[in-house]
């Protein structure tokens, strides 16, 4: 017979068995979202946190580190969203998913972490004064910009958008070709793999895929075009928008089916996109003049002067992640309105 003793002391044996498993359940929760034994990590996603640890290793710039901080933001919550919609059956194609994949694919090549030797090596941001530190790699481009900085048709300021329109054409020129090198190398593995059902590419995602480069090309062909014909005959009042990324939103909104009052709106939202953008660009100048002095400061070995420095440089670090999320989720935002694809967030 089981004395009162003995049914405490097996009730108080199982609360522990039970206290066990619900540890065990949140142990792996929290190995999931990164934060078991209480560490701290950036992202909640394993994947994303590899990606940022192997990007500090590499010691890239501050501005691009920020710069991805910010770009791997974008992709965990998309791909959090998506989570959410595959266990609600909504993604039963899997284009979302694939889609996902690409901007993850392209964002590793963007800032050379695929494992691949990294051929653009220029800052692609647009933190610099002058051009001497810029090159745009494309024979056409060059000939263009050579060609309007000698017509004496534009002033120095005009001057100074017209190279951010250009390096920003060059940035799409990257971005298209990093694209078809992602897509170009999934078709290739799909091809090599002895069990082809396993590795199945849909023909909707392979329709995705080939319909997002036509995009990119289809722009890139318009982006030029417009160049030429403002390095030949000036700019003729026709800017808009002093930031190229917002004028192709612009030229985009105005192709798309909105009523004018619509245009309206939309193009005073913009302004406010801009502002969002300039501000961003500025802190990211400070980040960099912060980093050069900090570097400076580290070489006299003042410890306090270094304390300071290292305290600024790591407020303004924040500052521009947070600043560049806010970009890049309303760039996403104000691209979605037009093309009404809510995962299609490829960069301009």
């Amino acid at each position: 017979m089981q004395t009162p003793l003995y049914r405490l002391l097996l009730l108080l044996c199982g609360l522990q068995v039970l206290g066990v498993r619900a540890g065990v359940g949140k142990y792996s929760r929290e190995v999931n979202e990164n934060r078991a034994d209480g560490e701290v990590t950036e992202f909640r996603i394993q994947r994303l946190n590899q990606v940022w640890d192997k990007a500090q290793r590499l010691q890239i710039s501050a501005v691009k580190l920020a710069e991805l901080h910010s770009d791997l933001k974008i992709q965990e919550k998309d791909e959090l969203n998506w989570k959410k919609q595959k266990a609600e059956g909504l993604d039963e194609d899997g284009e979302k998913e694939a889609k996902l994949r690409r901007s993850l694919n392209v964002i590793l090549a963007k800032y050379g972490l695929d494992g691949k030797k990294n051929t653009q090596t220029e800052d692609n941001n647009y933190i610099k004064d002058g051009t001497e530190n810029d090159v745009l790699n494309d024979p056409r481009l060059e000939k263009l910009w050579n060609k309007a900085k000698t017509s004496g048709k534009f002033s120095e300021e005009e001057l100074d958008n017209l190279w951010r329109d250009f390096l920003h054409h060059r940035e799409k020129i990257d971005e298209y070709n990093i694209l078809l090198d992602t897509v170009s190398r999934t078709e290739e593995i799909h091809k090599n793999v002895i069990s082809p059902d396993e590795h199945e590419i849909k023909a909707e995602d392979l329709h995705s895929r080939h319909t997002d480069l036509k995009d990119k090309l289809r722009s890139i062909n318009q982006g030029f075009e417009r160049l030429r014909k403002i390095s030949h005959g000036g700019y003729s009042g026709e800017r808009d928008f002093n930031e190229p990324k917002v004028n192709d939103l612009w030229d985009m909104a105005r192709k798309a089916n909105f009523s004018e009052s619509e245009l309206d709106s939309f193009k005073e939202e913009l302004k406010h996109f801009e502002t969002k953008i300039e501000k961003h660009q500025h802190y990211q100048k400070q980040l960099e003049i912060s980093h050069e002095k900090l570097k400076h400061i580290a070489e006299t070995g003042d410890k306090e002067h270094i304390k300071k420095s290292k305290e600024k440089y790591n407020a303004l670090t924040d500052k521009i992640k947070e600043l560049g999320y806010k970009v890049k989720k309303h760039l996403q935002d104000l691209t979605s309105r037009i093309s009404k694809d809510g995962l299609s967030h490829n960069e301009l």
